[in-house]
């Protein structure tokens, strides 16, 4: 009935919930010891690498599943629409030219199809694939996290509540991976 990636996300959601459940402790402070509180920092370290593998994991899974969008014949066959409008912002950088696929975009965050693609133009003009867009309707879910990475709210020209995050996974982001504008993106 679910895929493995809904689950995958059952799972990281239901983690993250007990990792902050698990994470105050100004009750007990004054009652751990030097010892224990090292115990305690080390088990935080391995939580905290375990959570980078897993957005690691995904970012490799979604880099697969969308290298097929290289081609924007690809991309067309598959329901996404050019948007003649470079996205850029003087101070910070450029978005590129994105591709939406209308079809996609619900309260569903689903990592292997995202709802946007984000092209550049090449020298001689040609799209080049470089980033993926996540746009998700905010109906009251849970906020969305990409592995660790908390989505961004609102930020696209959707006209409702919604969560939006960039994944620079073809093109890199001084600003990080994550970051909506990209300094190595210009519209010129």
């Amino acid at each position: 009935m679910f895929s493995k990636y809904t689950y995958l996300l059952i799972f990281l959601m239901s983690f993250a919930i007990w990792g902050v459940s698990c994470t105050d402790t100004t009750l007990t402070d004054h009652y751990i010891d030097s010892k224990h509180r090292a115990i305690l920092q080390k088990s935080e370290s391995q939580l905290d690498k375990k959570n980078h593998d897993i957005t690691s994991e995904l970012l490799m899974e979604v880099k697969k599943k969308t290298a097929r969008y290289h081609s924007t014949t690809q991309a067309i066959q598959n329901g996404y629409v050019e948007d003649t409008h470079c996205v850029s912002n003087p101070d910070k950088g450029g978005m590129g030219y994105h591709w939406l696929n209308e079809g996609l975009v619900d309260p569903v965050f689903d990592p292997l199809n995202p709802e946007a693609l984000i092209y550049e133009r090449d020298k001689n003009g040609n799209p080049k694939l470089i980033a993926v867009e996540y746009i998700v309707i905010d109906v009251g879910q849970p906020h969305p996290h990409f592995g660790d990475q908390p989505f961004d709210i609102g930020g696209t020209p959707v006209p409702v509540d919604h969560y939006s995050l960039h994944v620079w996974i073809y093109k890199d982001n001084p600003s990080g991976t994550f970051e909506p504008y990209n300094p190595n993106v210009s519209c010129d």
